[in-house]
């Protein structure tokens, strides 16, 4: 990778997390301001960072569209969106929708609920596979071979009390979530919130996304959460029905 190149996709990065100076900027990348300065004229002249009248920089707009169109090349969120709005509006409460890529889980669809509590996952950013119902729906479709080395590599980080510890704590939800249908995040990722998961699948039968509903236990328990789940299984086969899914006689 050309060393320019290389120094504009690491202040992309930079300003994705928070606007920063030009001394910021170039104390980031330990080069003379004037290095900075002349990548950042060039990628705002096509819009891919602004700048303030502080001179404080932050991203540009062309960045939002190229990855709107990148999500909306994404044929399961296309024939999602209608369904999750659907969902969204009858139950109230934030929905995600997510698929495995480069051995992460990540979303690429939410709505958020109409109540006032917000969650901390966004669109783009991974999910944790052993902490989040979506992470574990889209891991436990993987072929059962690949399982115990995904186990190995997580890092089993405790988000709460009833966070999965071991690679041996994981394989059992697995197994556990391919025999029920469904996964659950018991208070595992947000100790007030509890979300169920389910996976939609293409026209080949595989998994190429996972659906959840989550729920923050001041509005609904454990149990009436697990009473959702009939609603969030069923917008899962119509989205799965768009792309092509039939399902067995025995499902």
């Amino acid at each position: 990778m050309s060393q320019s190149l290389h120094r504009a996709l690491i202040l992309l990065v930079e300003l994705g997390e928070e606007p920063k100076s030009l001394d910021q900027l170039a104390t980031r990348l330990g080069v003379h301001k004037s290095t900075v300065l002349r990548l950042l004229q060039t990628m705002e002249a096509d819009r891919f960072v602004t700048h303030d009248s502080e001179h404080r920089y932050r991203l540009g707009t062309r960045l939002f569209e190229l990855a709107n169109r990148s999500l909306e090349g994404r044929d399961v969120r296309i024939a999602a969106r209608p369904h999750l709005t659907a969902l969204n509006a009858a139950t109230g409460q934030t929905v995600h929708l997510a698929t495995y890529e480069s051995g992460e889980a990540v979303y690429i669809d939410k709505l958020d609920a109409t109540h006032s509590v917000r969650m901390y996952s966004r669109v783009g950013r991974p999910a944790a596979l052993h902490c989040t119902a979506v992470g574990k729906v889209l891991v436990a479709a993987l072929p059962r071979a690949q399982w115990a080395a995904i186990a190995e590599k997580i890092d089993y980080r405790a988000y709460t009390e009833r966070t999965i510890r071991t690679p041996e704590q994981y394989l059992a939800e697995l197994d556990l979530v391919v025999a029920q249908g469904f996964a659950e995040d018991h208070e595992e990722h947000e100790s007030f919130i509890n979300c169920v998961a389910v996976p939609i699948h293409d026209g080949t039968g595989a998994v190429v996304a996972a659906l959840s509903m989550s729920v923050p236990n001041v509005l609904l328990d454990h149990d009436q959460v697990l009473g959702l789940l009939p609603r969030v299984r069923a917008t899962a086969e119509a989205i799965s029905t768009e792309l092509g899914w039939s399902p067995s006689p025995d499902q």
